[in-house]
């Protein structure tokens, strides 16, 4: 997400960073390139013009011009600017601590809506001991309800099975006493994908609101509406006064138009991102952090958490000792590529580094994607137990066996085992350098040390 605006707006600030002097020629310049770098990445209109105010007024009334740094500061107008529009802050869901919580979900039709109601489900089970219900009003798309109780059975929650009810007062009515009467804590209600120009469906959604009284009333919009999300998010929030949103398909979107309008539109946070089809990538979204993502200053903080959320602490600390035996195997370095997998991949850990554009630009130079991971990993269990903790053994015919074995090319297996002795060097290089800060050059030299495409 936001590569295209990363890149455009990296582009523009850099043309004024370093500059003593800037004049207004430079500075109307320098807005005309960002104005036209959020409508190109699909901002709304209106939040553009808002954005370029603000900016402008700020740079003029603080005499931003005529001060010592005027590069930084106006670097740092549009850092914050970023951030208010996308939030100021992370703003948690209202959870009672005594009685019945209830989140209503709402969006169009294909949005992502039952998959985040499950994906919220599992989210809120690793932070608490909440016990969660799940309920479906939605009684026109045949397959919806059979959907989320699977979802549900997979996250390991309850859903409630509401027989042949057929209308959704039915169904919420039945739905809140029977949470009220098993001692639930939250219920999280999923309702019927709606058109907004659907004038008898947005009614029905008016209706489960008014008798539902949720604490959270939740937008879920698909990230590439770029756009469209300002109308939908506007029509949505005037039938039932959304509470916040979650974007999907954040992984699919390298413009990030709606993350940047939404907020905007609604004036309520966003407070989730999904970043993949699977339950458990659902991030908590700072606005701060994103906002350092667009500007290229990347998002360390996101990358330690969620080392430390996926990372097998235990494993990790055996394969350090082994680094500093000089025992690293090709057995530890399949252990390594697999820990890269559990945070995203390649692209995933690529995007929170610090100059995104430098990093996209290597990992297209270097035909690196996501699948290589896999591709890596299926060729190392393709060899034995001993070739693994000994790939000197790996000759000819060998190299041969492996390929075939692992659906790859021979070529493809000599790939490999070049990246994992540069890999070791690497290893040995990191030793050396204590407990040093790495040099900012350091993906430059190390280049060709990362996962190569496997065609």
């Amino acid at each position: 997400m936001f590569g295209t605006l990363n890149e455009r707006l990296e582009k523009v600030l850099n043309s004024i960073r370093g500059k003593a002097i800037i004049s207004e020629a430079d500075l109307d310049l320098t807005m005309r390139e960002i104005r036209i770098a959020l409508l190109e990445a699909d901002v709304a209109l209106s939040v553009v013009k808002d954005f370029i105010k603000n900016i402008k007024n700020n740079i003029i009334g603080k005499e931003v011009l005529k001060s010592i740094k005027p590069d930084q500061m106006i670097i740092k107008l549009v850092q914050d600017e970023l951030i208010n529009i996308l939030g100021s802050n992370n703003e948690p869901l209202k959870i009672e601590k005594n009685g019945l919580t209830k989140i209503l979900f709402c969006g169009l039709q294909g949005s992502g809506k039952t998959t985040s109601v499950a994906k919220l489900a599992n989210y809120i089970k690793k932070e608490s001991k909440k016990k969660i219900l799940l309920v479906s009003a939605d009684i026109y798309r045949p397959a919806a309800q059979e959907q989320l109780q699977i979802l549900g059975k997979q996250v390991g929650v309850e859903f409630y099975e509401h027989g042949n009810l057929k209308t959704v007062e039915c169904i919420t009515d039945d739905s809140l006493l029977y949470a009220q009467k098993n001692l639930f804590d939250i219920i999280l209600f999923d309702t019927a994908g709606r058109q907004v120009v659907d004038e008898q469906m947005m009614n029905e959604l008016k209706l489960i609101f008014e008798k539902l009284k949720p604490q959270e009333t939740i937008l879920v919009a698909d990230s590439l509406t770029g756009q469209d999300a300002a109308n939908i998010a506007t029509s949505f929030n005037e039938a039932v006064n959304i509470t916040g949103s979650i974007l999907t398909r954040i992984d699919g979107d390298g413009r990030g138009g709606a993350a940047l309008s939404i907020k905007s539109i609604t004036g309520a946070p966003i407070k989730f991102i999904g970043t993949g089809e699977k339950i458990e990538q659902l991030e908590a979204f700072f606005p701060e952090r994103i906002a350092n993502r667009i500007l290229g200053m990347g998002d360390i903080v996101s990358l330690v958490e969620k080392a430390a959320e996926n990372i097998d602490q235990k494993e990790m600390e055996s394969l350090a000792k082994k680094m500093l035996k000089g025992k690293f195997d090709l057995e530890d370095f399949a252990k390594q590529l697999k820990q890269m997998g559990k945070m995203g991949g390649v692209s995933g850990i690529m995007s929170m580094l610090p100059g995104i554009s430098k990093a996209q630009k290597l990992m297209a130079e270097n035909k690196i994607n996501d699948d290589v991971i896999k591709h890596q990993i299926a060729i190392i269990y393709s060899m034995t137990k001993k070739e693994r903790s000994n790939p000197d053994l790996i000759k000819a015919s060998r190299k041969i066996r492996i390929a075939n074995g692992s659906g790859k090319k021979v070529q493809d297996v000599n790939r490999l085992l070049k990246q994992f002795l540069q890999s070791q060097k690497v290893m040995k290089k990191m030793k050396s350098m204590g407990k040093g800060n790495l040099s900012s050059d350091f993906m430059e030299k190390f280049k060709g040390k990362l996962p190569t495409n496997l065609n």
